[in-house]
């Protein structure tokens, strides 16, 4: 079960139909109007993405960046680092709202340019990624995302080179700015990280089948996974709950163990395999560890 949403589990979520050519492409890039795909208020999923995203959204809302939030009304240019957790939640009853927003894997740059997209301010460890506008930038920055719907329709050769440059103006445009500087910790952080820790948990589980892997084992690889350091992420979960991140992880990987035990005709090797073991002997330790029973005598 995947982590992260790719960019056909995007076409997916939006009744779009997944490009044919998608997974021969080295790199992708589409551009979208966000009244023509969202019309509900509903909080988009908190989630890595495989992609970056650079959106213009109008409007009265939160938007929530790892265990940061930033309270935005009216115009912003946000870009989405796909290495760092994020959503955003309407406030008030204002659908549809309005805006832009194009998606690209870093192939679209990386096999055309020489520029890495990660050293860029606004998608540098701890870099702020929103910026708001006032009515002139707005407009401006509308232009750019309309000149990318029209080369999106056109059958131009060089378009995409054309987009390219399109993509590196909103990011100088941007530069020239001050970012938002009420990106600020959330009120209350600890619970805020703990709760995106535990859906990214979950989201590894049910284990459907032998072929699926548990990858997430430890705390490190979650505080990877939402661009914190490992020590304030097991802060925040001990104060949060009492308990380690260490022990989240041991005693979610058991249930899931004991479901299989009991649900699937897995043998051991297969069970340990997908719960990322490297060997069911180390398999058999944890589960003792945990249960104080072996897996065979569990299933018994």
């Amino acid at each position: 079960m995947s982590n992260v949403e790719t960019i056909a589990d995007f076409y997916r979520s939006k009744h779009l139909g997944v490009p044919d050519n998608l997974e021969r492409e080295i790199g992708h890039f589409n551009a979208f109007r966000v009244d023509e795909l969202y019309h509900t208020s509903k909080p988009i999923r908190y989630a890595r993405r495989d992609y970056y995203k650079i959106s213009l959204i109008r409007g009265h809302y939160l938007y929530h960046y790892a265990d940061k939030s930033l309270e935005v009304s009216g115009p912003t240019l946000l870009f989405f680092n796909p290495r760092v957790p994020y959503t955003f939640e309407l406030v008030g009853e204002q659908v549809p709202f309005s805006g832009y927003f194009c998606i690209f894997k870093e192939e679209f740059f990386s096999e055309h340019m020489r520029l890495s997209l990660r050293e860029l301010p606004m998608y540098a460890p701890g870099g702020k990624p929103a910026y708001m506008l006032d009515q002139t930038q707005d407009k401006n920055v509308s232009n750019v995302f309309e000149k990318m719907l029209e080369e999106l329709r056109s059958d131009y050769r060089f378009k995409f080179d054309l987009i390219r440059n399109y993509i590196m103006e909103m990011v100088h445009y941007a530069m020239k700015m001050q970012p938002a500087e009420a990106l600020y910790q959330h009120m209350d952080a600890n619970t805020r990280i703990t709760a995106v820790f535990t859906e990214l948990l979950e989201r590894q589980f049910p284990i459907e089948s032998p072929s699926q892997q548990f990858v997430l084992r430890s705390a490190g690889d979650f505080a990877q996974q939402l661009n914190v350091h490992v020590n304030h992420l097991n802060r925040a979960i001990k104060l949060s709950t009492g308990k380690t991140t260490t022990s989240h992880i041991l005693e979610r990987l058991a249930s899931e163990a004991k479901a299989l035990l009991r649900h699937t005709d897995w043998n051991i090797s297969e069970i340990s395999y997908c719960l990322g073991f490297e060997e069911p002997a180390h398999f058999n330790h944890f589960f003792k560890k945990q249960t104080h029973m072996t897996p065979s005598a569990f299933r018994g």
